[in-house]
């Protein structure tokens, strides 16, 4: 099991900001791609946005332009810079490996945007 710990979720207002957080296993962290997934309720789990170690990015469409993936390497810690968030980016957000390691979900950071 990889540790992984998000934080930074919310209630915001759509046109809103939020910047979620992840702490990763330091072993994990310098030798994986990193992404960030989302669960809408009564949704599947998506990937939103993924990272490389060599800080290549993938966005899905919907986030393409609005939210942006980066990682700090100092502090072991993957972020997620969401801009302009509408109510369909509302859902539980989890980081995990890509492809994910289905043993390490946590717990998840909640983002709720309202209209």
């Amino acid at each position: 099991q990889i540790q992984l710990v998000e934080s930074g979720g919310g209630l915001v207002q759509a046109g809103g900001s939020l910047r979620l957080s992840c702490i990763v296993q330091e072993s994990v962290f310098g030798a994986k791609t990193l992404g960030w997934y989302r669960q809408a309720p009564g949704k599947q789990r998506e990937l939103v946005a993924s990272i490389t170690r060599g800080t290549s990015t993938v966005y899905v469409e919907s986030a393409r332009d609005r939210f942006t993936i980066s990682r700090d390497n100092a502090k072991n810690t993957l972020f997620l810079q969401m801009n302009s968030l509408v109510p369909e980016d509302s859902g539980v957000y989890y980081c995990n490996i890509v492809p994910p390691d289905a043993r390490s979900w946590a717990k998840g950071t909640l983002v709720t945007v309202s209209s």
